[in-house]
């Protein structure tokens, strides 16, 4: 308030007094009347002056207007005055008319006027929350005025009012209603609105993405036609641009929405020459820039190549492409097409083979790229176009070894068209090379370095290439017509910079240099160059050729690091002593800083576009200066090595070499170990579904089993039925499909099995006692050990040998019982086929019923016997597997034995070490008492203990005398 009184003091051409008094009486009727008549005229003159005196309204009347807001929501019109006074006060867009003197200091005075009353008014943070739920009102005199008043605030201090708005209660979405506003000066205020709103803002800008922006942006942009809209169009992309620019979210919302499939109609444009409006091309400069947004270089790599494919399979990059082949398309709209196609394609495989095979609509077709690259090379083209193709050249090639060999290709002699009906993309880029434009020099040697880059193979490739200079002389290899132009300098005449021709030569040599000793070689193997470089780094030239300097440093830095002195001549250890004496260390790599130090190699390493104001600043491409940063530590470390500092370095690298020969053998491995994994996952696939199968085929067969039981019961009932079978046929024809003489032969063999269960029983008898008697010798530790393990082995082998018999038997006794099974299957199937074959005449019922209970109870009890034998069988194999657990136990109980064995015979040998060591102690212990007596006795001092001693010796003899005497006596 006090720089407002200040100006408002300062003006000399301030308003008259009556006016002033005018804008008093009037903020007073506000303040003061009752009548919403009265209040609301009062209001309407402000506005009306509010124009013109800007100031005196502003200051007088701000608090009053803010009040009406606040008290007379039921009045939208007086409302809608307010909103507009208050417009007047705080926008820049309608100036007062000033002289042309005058005009600077009052734009400067009327800048700060809106920001100073735009400060005022959100001081209250409840002033931009009024205005926001004004917004909600649809009266078009309250929305319109209240859109426009908060969008020049927004302008005036858009990040204070962003962080009120952002804080605010639904207020980010109550904007986002203007977009669906029938009423299209609404709408169309709206976006400019949410422009303000989401510049620079990334919460607001995920908040409106989330609000459906997208989907309501893009509708609108159909509705209007598009890239042949209006000015709305145009607003929509200025406000897509701002919610998706720097925003990894809302891109990845936008390409998961399918956003970018709505994209492909903008670029619809036609063949048509005449449709080209300035809107028009202004629109579709905005839409490329679009998708360049959402593939930048500087996008993370996921996000971009999920994009590249997005547009590649919805059909846009083919679109593009249409576009870039197009005739009549403006040179702007063109340049930012192949500009956006190559961001589209870079470092996307599947989107650069795609545009290696786009065709020019020419006759013969000719590939893009040779189009492309002709415009390139074209000294009459535009600057920014040659740019344009030279950035899309080098993102075709950017991680694209396929593309990088193809262009190599073109220059090798096997592939050169002899019939000189085509030309090739590499006979483009000699063209190029050798020209008298130094600026298609320039861009000749960068797009074919980016052909090396990283790429061994190719740099190897290209030695191989021939050029044919004049009629009569022998061809020379590229390599040496480079150097050979390199050397000759400012002598040719040519047309452009005097340095860009040799730093682009330069900039082609190092690349195919670097991590290339066969190439190194090549290069040292001409005497001259080595000359050459020292005399161009040792010379003291003015600033313009420090540059060129620099370079040659580079590349001599590079002969010298990635050497692998295979010439005498040239080896490492003596280059470094020519640059010792003919440059100096230091001086050397002070010519080598030159390079990073430079002015445009900062401008160059930024972005990858090669964007640059006037041909004079094209001299660094961006991937060169990420050479010569990774080199330059390298060489400077290189040139100031000793020679056992090179051996040791080139031994480490034998030794890491062979490290990753090891690795790379390991990852064989591995790998043939993963396919081996894979095979067995397979097989085990495989075998489960055979197991499925069986699973099925056994379930089929129950099936067919319970089947057959069926059969059998219908067969009974149906003999059950029959009275004419006659009893001729009781002694010589089947007895219910069964001979008398298999029965027989069913009991003979049931009568062996048992007998074979009662040996096997007698056998297990047998193991069990043996068992315990293993256990019986085991637990008794005063044996000896060694007898009982010969003895437990030869009996263990004993019992693994008629385990083994046993098996076999229980095999032969289940074969038996499954041949008994199938032999009684092929009697029922018999009685089927007998009942149904006989004839038979009639008999009792009776004597029918009988002998079919008869056989019944045959046949129940032969399957009674076959379960009882399964059951025996059954408990048997039980019993095996008891045996063998108690085998196992006994095993483990004789490697226990033997253990404690062993580990006794170690505690008895320390014991008699103990007890020898303890005898030796004693005896050097009675030597000692027995020499300390002989020296008592010298000294003449007898022993007490002695004499008690001996006197004891004689009493125990005494007594053995009597007792001598004693047994005499008796005996």
């Amino acid at each position: 308030m006090n720089f407002l009184r200040g100006v408002m003091g300062g003006q000399s051409a301030g308003p008259q007094h009556t006016e002033a008094e005018t804008i008093q009486k009037l903020c007073d009727r506000v303040a003061s009347s009752t009548l919403l008549d009265d209040r609301r005229n009062a209001v309407r003159a402000l506005k009306s002056l509010s124009k013109k005196y800007r100031l005196e309204v502003g200051i007088q009347a701000m608090e009053h207007l803010i009040h009406v807001l606040q008290t007379d929501r039921s009045d939208s019109e007086i409302i809608g005055y307010a909103l507009d006074t208050l417009f007047n006060i705080i926008s820049n867009d309608e100036e007062e008319e000033v002289d042309d003197v005058e005009e600077e200091n009052s734009t400067r005075q009327s800048e700060d006027l809106g920001s100073q009353f735009t400060e005022i008014f959100i001081k209250q943070q409840e002033n931009v929350t009024l205005l926001l739920s004004l917004l909600e009102d649809f009266d078009f005199h309250v929305r319109w005025p209240g859109v426009k008043l908060l969008t020049s605030l927004l302008k005036q201090l858009g990040p204070q009012v962003q962080q009120i708005i952002l804080v605010s209660p639904m207020g980010v979405s109550r904007l986002m209603d203007l977009l669906a506003d029938s009423r299209e000066v609404i709408r169309n205020d709206g976006v400019l609105l949410l422009q303000a709103l989401t510049r620079s803002n990334g919460a607001i800008q995920k908040i409106v993405a989330f609000e459906n922006a997208f989907e309501r942006l893009l509708d609108i942009i159909t509705e209007e036609g598009n890239s042949d809209g209006g000015i709305v169009v145009e607003d929509c992309l200025i406000l897509l641009q701002n919610l998706l620019k720097n925003n990894n979210s809302n891109q990845n919302f936008f390409k998961e929405g399918s956003y970018i499939q709505r994209m492909k109609p903008w670029f619809e444009v036609g063949d048509e020459n005449s449709g080209w409006s300035a809107q028009k091309v202004t629109n579709l400069h905005l839409m490329l820039q679009l998708v360049r947004v959402l593939v930048s270089p500087t996008n993370p790599p996921g996000a971009t190549s999920s994009c590249q494919k997005a547009m590649f399979q919805c059909g846009l990059l083919q679109q593009l492409c249409t576009i870039l082949m197009a005739t009549g398309v403006p040179a702007d709209i063109l340049t930012e097409t192949i500009n956006t196609v190559s961001e589209v394609i870079r470092g996307c495989q599947v989107n650069q083979d795609y545009f290696a095979s786009v065709n020019a609509p020419s006759n013969p077709p000719r590939p893009a790229i040779v189009v492309l690259l002709m415009s390139m090379v074209n000294e009459r083209q535009p600057f920014v176009l040659r740019c344009a193709v030279l950035y899309c050249f080098q993102c075709f090639l950017y991680k694209n070894q396929k593309g990088q060999g193809e262009i190599v290709s073109t220059l090798l002699p096997s592939t050169i068209d002899a019939t000189g009906n085509s030309v090739s993309a590499g006979q483009l880029l000699c063209g190029g090379l050798f020209s008298t434009d130094s600026l298609s020099n320039w861009c000749a040697a960068v797009a074919l370095a980016h052909a090396l880059q990283e790429n061994a193979t190719q740099k190897e490739q290209l030695l191989r290439v021939q050029l044919a200079t004049s009629i009569g002389n022998p061809p020379v290899s590229l390599l040496q017509q480079c150097t050979n132009i390199l050397s000759q300098g400012d002598k040719i005449d040519r047309r452009g910079s005097k340095i860009q021709t040799r730093v682009g030569l330069l900039m082609l040599l190092c690349t195919w240099l670097s991590n290339c000793p066969i190439a190194v070689t090549h290069f040292l193997h001409n005497s001259a160059n080595v000359p050459f470089l020292t005399g161009q780094i040792a010379e003291n030239l003015g600033e313009e050729e420090q540059l060129v300097q620099g370079l040659c440093a580079l590349l001599l830095g590079i002969s010298i690091y990635f050497n692998d002195n295979s010439l005498e001549s040239y080896m490492k250890e003596k280059l470094k002593q020519i640059i010792e004496k003919r440059i100096g260390k230091e001086n050397f790599i002070e010519k080598l800083g030159f390079i990073s130090k430079h002015e445009l190699y900062s401008r160059a390493s930024q972005k990858p576009q090669p964007n640059f104001p006037s041909p004079e600043y094209m001299i660094f491409d961006h991937e060169f200066t990420k050479l010569v940063k990774e080199l330059e530590g390298v060489i400077t470390k290189a040139i100031y090595k000793s020679s056992e500092e090179d051996k040791k370095e080139e031994e480490e690298k034998k030794t890491l070499e062979q490290h990753d020969n090891i690795v790379t053998h390991y990852k064989n491995v591995i790998r043939e170990q993963d396919l081996q994994l894979e095979e067995l996952k397979q097989q085990i696939s495989t075998l489960k579904c055979q197991n499925e199968q069986l699973q099925t085929a056994v379930t089929q067969q129950v099936s067919q089993i319970q089947q057959h039981k069926d059969q059998y019961n219908l067969l009974k009932v149906q003999l059950g039925k029959d009275n004419q079978h006659q009893g001729s046929y009781n002694d010589g024809v089947q007895m219910n499909g069964v001979q008398p003489e298999e029965i027989g032969r069913f009991r003979e063999e049931i009568e062996q099995l048992k007998s074979n269960q009662e040996l096997l029983r007698n056998q297990l008898a047998e193991k069990d006692s043996l068992i315990e008697k293993l256990k019986s010798s085991q637990t008794s530790p005063d044996t000896n050990e060694a007898t009982a393990s010969a003895r437990d082995s030869e009996q263990i082998a004993e019992l693994k040998q008629e385990l083994a018999t046993l098996k076999s038997q229980l095999n032969s006794q289940s074969m038996e019982i499954t041949k008994l099974q199938t032999e009684k299957q092929e009697l029922l199937q018999k009685t089927e086929a007998f009942v149904q074959s006989v004839p038979v005449p009639g008999e009792s019922e009776t004597v029918i019923a009988a002998k079919t209970t008869d056989v019944e109870g045959r046949l129940s009890a032969l399957l009674q016997e076959t379960k009882e034998l399964k059951n025996e069988i059954k408990a048997l194999s039980e019993e095996r597997t008891a045996i063998k657990e108690q085998l196992d136990s006994s095993n483990s109980t004789i490697v226990i034995l033997q253990n404690e064995k062993n580990q006794l015979e170690v505690n008895i040998t320390d014991s008699k070490k103990e007890q020898d060591d303890l005898l030796v102690l004693l005896a050097d212990q009675d030597q000692k008492i027995l020499s300390l007596k002989n020296k008592l006795k010298e000294l003449g001092h007898p022993d007490e203990e002695e004499d008690e001693l001996e006197s004891i010796d004689q009493d125990d003899e005494d007594d053995e005398d009597k007792d001598d005497d004693k047994s005499q006596g008796d005996n």
